[in-house]
């Protein structure tokens, strides 16, 4: 039962990761992200330039201290810094079952946690100061469903707390639900249920069972419909729902699919190695497996 916890989040780190507008240097490649608000931020944190990404986000609050978006991202910024540094992002922890559910617990960085807690707090206190006089605000559940995603991510991935994580993943897509009960045209909140529906859905069915008792969802299909409309209309997260389908794909070795759904993110992010150096190993794996098949058909035929 941990490892059904723990997968789930194992996507979901590439989760809620990511979130202004005054650099758009080299953190600005082609995009199609926008060039207002937090989406130079953004653009940093999916180049993996988190010193920049910082900057940006803490510029976008000082200019906007009633923003709980801002803090939220930058609490992103901290965790995948550290993500990156513990060498957790590659496909093959989420690809692999049996590496990931017998990976090692991290030792993470006391100053990078302590900066994670306190960006988290910040944002999460400007929230429920604003949705106490305006529940219906999309802007503070949104920071909500990030930060419950980025607590679901840090819990699983670096302190190995597969349950906690899972809770914290549940609210988040608990949350995004009553944001898109108000707004459903804001799909980046599609993603948080995508993934608890996607990702559960892989474990054995008296699991599932067991998950759904307990309020989990767990459709497949459900799942894979719901990143979809983030990797299609989705702003801050889309490029991130377009690395989880590459995932799902990858897993079903579908490696066509992933080859162009990582080649999209390769050319978006030049900066970011980890696309190229997945495409790398993919057309490694193509290409062992044409030999292998050529092999297996020249042998037929003699």
């Amino acid at each position: 039962m941990p490892a059904a916890g723990g997968k789930s989040v194992a996507l979901a780190s590439l989760f809620m990761a990511v979130a202004a507008a005054a650099f758009p240097a080299r953190c600005a490649p082609a995009s199609s992200l926008a060039d207002t608000g937090l989406d130079a931020g953004y653009r940093c944190l999916y180049n993996l330039e988190f010193d920049r990404a910082h900057e940006v986000f803490r510029d976008w609050n000082r200019l906007h201290p009633q923003d709980p978006l801002a803090p939220a991202s930058d609490a992103a910024a901290y965790l995948f810094s550290e993500l990156d540094r513990l060498h957790v992002l590659q496909s093959e922890l989420f690809v692999d079952d049996e590496k990931f559910e017998h990976r090692k617990r991290l030792t993470p960085d006391e100053h990078v946690r302590a900066a994670f807690e306190t960006a988290l707090e910040q944002a999460e206190s400007l929230s429920r100061r604003i949705l106490a006089q305006s529940p219906g605000d999309a802007n503070a559940l949104f920071a909500d469903v990030l930060a419950f995603g980025l607590r679901a991510d840090y819990t699983a991935l670096i302190e190995k707390r597969n349950f906690a994580s899972l809770r914290y993943m549940k609210s988040g897509r608990m949350l995004a639900e009553r944001l898109l009960s108000l707004d459903p045209s804001y799909y980046d909140a599609y993603l948080a249920i995508g993934v608890e529906n996607y990702i559960l859905s892989l474990r054995p069915a008296p699991v599932r069972w067991l998950l759904r008792a307990g309020g989990a969802e767990t459709d497949k299909r459900e799942g894979i419909e719901k990143l979809q409309l983030t990797a299609d209309k989705g702003h801050y997260l889309q490029p991130y729902a377009r690395l989880l389908l590459a995932v799902s794909a990858m897993r079903d070795k579908d490696f066509v699919r992933t080859q162009e759904l990582l080649a999209g993110l390769a050319r978006q992010f030049p900066h970011n190695p980890l696309y190229r150096r997945e495409l790398d190993r993919l057309r490694s794996k193509m290409a062992a497996a044409r030999s292998s098949s050529a092999d297996g058909n020249a042998h037929q035929s003699r």
